[in-house]
């Protein structure tokens, strides 16, 4: 069902960026200076319009993906201290786990009543 819902939104953007990309086949030169926009060094000329929409498109991903991911560290972190919080919890368990058998096979061993060892007493 998951795969479905994934190719019908990628479907719905290329059928948006096909037109898109199709209508904006012309080229246009991309000035990098603002205060000089004749500025033979800080320009790209002859690039398709098309690639410009999607290159800014694509920018703002990311810079979208890397602002979520900066938010979202102060989360990151708390769950890494309780991990390790839990894993801390976890070998005590299971040290007093061993112990606990250790102990019950070493009173069955003797004779002792234990919660083990049913018929000694």
């Amino acid at each position: 069902m998951t795969r479905f819902i994934k190719n019908l939104i990628l479907l719905a953007i290329a059928v948006v960026l096909v037109p898109l990309s199709v209508a904006n086949r012309h080229t246009v030169s991309l000035s990098l200076n603002p205060f000089d926009p004749q500025d033979p060094r800080l320009t790209v000329p002859d690039i398709p319009l098309f690639w410009i929409i999607f290159a800014s498109l694509g920018c703002g991903i990311i810079v979208g993906g890397i602002g979520a991911w900066a938010k979202q560290g102060r989360w990151r972190k708390e769950a890494r201290s309780k991990r390790r919080e839990a894993d801390k919890w976890h070998k005590e368990a299971d040290q007093l786990r061993e112990m606990n058998t250790a102990g019950q096979s070493a009173s069955s061993a003797k004779g002792l009543p234990g919660p083990g060892n049913r018929n000694a007493a």
